[in-house]
């Protein structure tokens, strides 16, 4: 069977050498036919807050969140719009926090592509640096009593606005919300406490999960330290098409696009597969390593124990270099050493979660993986290169019995399948 596999800009065409495959897709959702005029319905009859345009003054100062360049919000397009309904603000009281969270710096090239020429040249727009200390301001306590950090900018803003958009999240239960604020914009410490290897091992935290989620419990804490006066969030189709606005209250909005993302987003499925195919959804989600353990997590959902996970993702910025990520995978002879050290009381390293959710991934099921990353990298990450993602589901078909059942996630966490039965 001839799939078209999300990778990169341009798509992967493969051949799966079964008759036995589950094609696992998101329910296609038509993009707004007018996007502009739904963005200005929302914006104008928002869910538990007054417009927009009502909570923000001439006279304030204005700080704007954006997700970072991994994260495929069209900001390029509905910036426009925003200041459009902000026209009574001047422009220079306005900045745009880029909410990169514990990723590296968007370069100049990168930010004006993610907000277009015109937003670049007319506003004030920063990174978010998380390790850098001179740039935060404590803005109270986490749950466990320790300091909250956050950008400078964002906190000395009069209104506080976040973009974002929703989707199923595989420790957050989904993303959007509060989520753009916490981590978005945090110091490294508030993170590090945020990703500690209790609460991402937790059951809960994971994908499709609100109720009792541990670390969507500690998004919500964090991020309302400072009050957000408006979250404009959507929810978009394979093609970065706008399907739906979630405007208003961070809470009462974003439970809204989550109960639609959960609808349209997540497939049951009646049993677990051997055989898994995965993509981490194209550029911009699967541009590095650490970003496509996305697309594993979500093939690890209905692959069955001792399984085999086929991974296509370009991977084109490496691993990447923003932290520990590498060193950790590279430094540990199997993902059962490196959980041990993990786990182990008082371990605490940048980029430990990621390597922990790859690590639990890889104790239920082999992984391979195409991509550009060079083969003995991947080895030492404890993933098997590939050159072909179907002409390896063959040979594992060789290995198994051809007759097994193979499921086919083509645009990989843009659907999260799961066993219904579970």
């Amino acid at each position: 069977m001839r799939v078209r596999l999300q990778y990169g800009t341009t798509g992967l065409e493969t051949d799966i050498p079964s008759e036995h495959v589950t094609v696992i897709e998101p329910r296609f959702v038509e993009g707004l036919a007018e996007e502009a005029t739904a963005f200005r319905d929302a914006v104008r009859r928002p869910i538990g807050t007054p417009p927009l345009k009502e909570i923000v003054r001439a006279q304030d100062r204005v700080a704007i969140v954006i997700p970072d360049s991994t994260r495929p919000l069209p900001s390029d397009r509905i910036l426009p719009w925003v200041f459009e309904e902000l026209s009574h603000v001047p422009a220079e009281r306005i900045v745009i926090v880029n909410g990169t969270g514990s990723h590296r710096a968007n370069t100049p090239e990168e930010l004006e592509a993610m907000v277009g020429r015109a937003v670049r040249e007319r506003y004030s727009l920063v990174n978010h640096d998380a390790h850098d200390p001179t740039t935060m301001v404590t803005v109270g306590s986490s749950p466990d009593g320790e300091p909250v950090r956050m950008n400078r900018e964002y906190v000395e803003a009069d209104r506080r606005i976040v973009l974002g958009f929703i989707e199923p999240h595989f420790m957050a239960g989904f993303s959007g919300g509060y989520k753009g604020i916490f981590p978005a914009v945090a110091d490294i410490a508030s993170i590090m406490r945020y990703h500690d290897a209790r609460t991402i091992g937790h059951a809960l935290s994971t994908w499709g999960v609100l109720e009792g989620n541990p670390t969507q419990e500690l998004i919500r804490h964090n991020g309302a330290l400072l009050p957000l006066d408006f979250c404009l969030n959507v929810t978009l189709n394979r093609n970065r098409e706008i399907t739906r606005f979630f405007c208003g209250h961070p809470v009462e909005a974003h439970l809204e696009g989550c109960a639609f993302s959960k609808e349209t987003a997540m497939v049951a499925c009646d049993r677990p597969f051997p055989i898994v195919v995965t993509t981490n959804s194209g550029h911009p989600l699967d541009q590095n390593l650490y970003q496509t353990v996305k697309g594993m997590s979500a093939a690890s959902q209905i692959v069955a124990n001792d399984g085999y996970i086929a991974t296509a993702s370009r991977c084109n910025d490496g691993f990447p270099d923003h932290g520990n990520f590498r060193t950790l995978l590279f430094e540990h002879d199997s993902p059962r050493a490196l959980l041990d050290t993990i786990e182990a009381p008082g371990f605490s390293m940048y980029d430990q979660w990621e390597a922990q959710l790859l690590a639990i991934i890889q104790l239920k099921a082999r992984v391979g993986l195409q991509s550009e990353l060079p083969p003995e990298d991947v080895r030492r990450a404890h993933i098997e290169p590939l050159e072909d993602v179907g002409a390896a589901v063959g040979r594992e078909l060789e290995r198994i019995g051809g007759e097994a059942p193979v499921a086919v996630l083509p645009e990989g966490p843009q659907t999260i399948p799961y066993v219904a039965s579970r």
